[in-house]
């Protein structure tokens, strides 16, 4: 199992001048940072996957698709913007030599209908799923695409382990694979152990994020279960640490981070990979990294 650090962390945004960044994660001792291509035009695929590569580094890219290409929008112009936009990202992932697509990549970041989710939705969101995938399987061969399932505050349309399930029995492709988020799993849940085992060999991608945004093992998440169940499913992907700044106007105001939750990004940085590191390896699993 290998661990990562998010990007959104320490930057907004991942143009050319934040390259050092890679570097300095690695030096933390992480072995793979997530970045969010917020700024595709300007985002410098074919130099971070030099970069990385110099530095022993994994990559994994995610998305958050806005309301003007929402893949569940009832308007199908929206949602074929959607799927073109899916489908640059992918390509830009795959230049980046990303080994893992996450995140609301299968319907709007923050779009709320207002009821419950409706069988319109879901099919609009596999048939254009279905396609963004067959796309990656041609394009990115080897790129997982893992679909986020995120709280009832930031969408409607996947909430829990068992939605996600269901929804790639329906999409059937096999580069598609579910993301967990602890963050969104201990407000939606029922039972944290029986999530990944219902995810199981679905499960490709998680964030370690402590129920209130702050460093792993600072809060009220129940580390030992988790890590526990995902040792009894072998899972030996990437567990990446997930947390914003509050300091950045526009990451705080969409993932509504109104308070420090550290002294300082570098300090969240390190105290999570050092907490995550040890808690896996304390559940039995074979982790990356002294």
């Amino acid at each position: 199992m290998k661990i990562g650090i998010h990007s959104l962390l320490f930057s907004e945004t991942f143009l050319e001048k934040d390259l050092f960044r890679l570097e300095k994660l690695r030096a933390m001792g992480f072995d793979t940072v997530e970045i969010i291509p917020f700024d595709p035009q300007g985002f410098p695929a074919a130099k971070v996957r030099q970069t990385a590569a110099d530095l022993g580094l994994d990559i994994n890219t995610g998305y958050g698709l806005p309301a003007d290409k929402n893949i569940i929008s009832p308007d199908p112009a929206i949602r074929r913007a959607g799927v073109d936009l899916s489908k640059y990202l992918i390509d830009l992932s795959a230049e980046a030599g990303a080994k893992v697509y996450a995140g609301l990549i299968h319907c709007g970041w923050g779009y709320l209908s207002g009821k419950m989710r409706t069988e319109d939705e879901w099919q609009w969101s596999v048939e254009a799923f279905r396609e963004i995938a067959a796309h990656a399987s041609k394009n990115a061969p080897g790129l997982i695409l893992a679909v986020e399932v995120v709280n009832r505050f930031e969408t409607h349309f996947l909430n829990t382990a068992a939605d996600a399930v269901r929804y790639l029995r329906a999409v059937d492709m096999p580069n598609v694979k579910i993301h967990l988020d602890t963050f969104h799993m201990i407000r939606e849940e029922d039972n944290i152990r029986q999530a990944v085992l219902t995810a199981g060999v679905d499960l490709g991608y998680v964030h370690a994020c402590e129920n209130q945004r702050g460093i792993p093992g600072s809060g009220l998440f129940p580390w030992k279960e988790f890590f526990a169940a995902l040792a009894e499913i072998h899972y030996d992907g990437c567990v990446t640490v997930e947390s914003f700044d509050p300091n950045m106007k526009n990451i705080a105001k969409l993932c509504c981070i109104w308070r420090q939750l550290a002294d300082s990004p570098e300090q969240l940085a390190t105290e999570g990979l050092a907490f995550v590191r040890a808690t896996a390896r304390q559940a039995g699993l074979s982790v990356a990294g002294s």
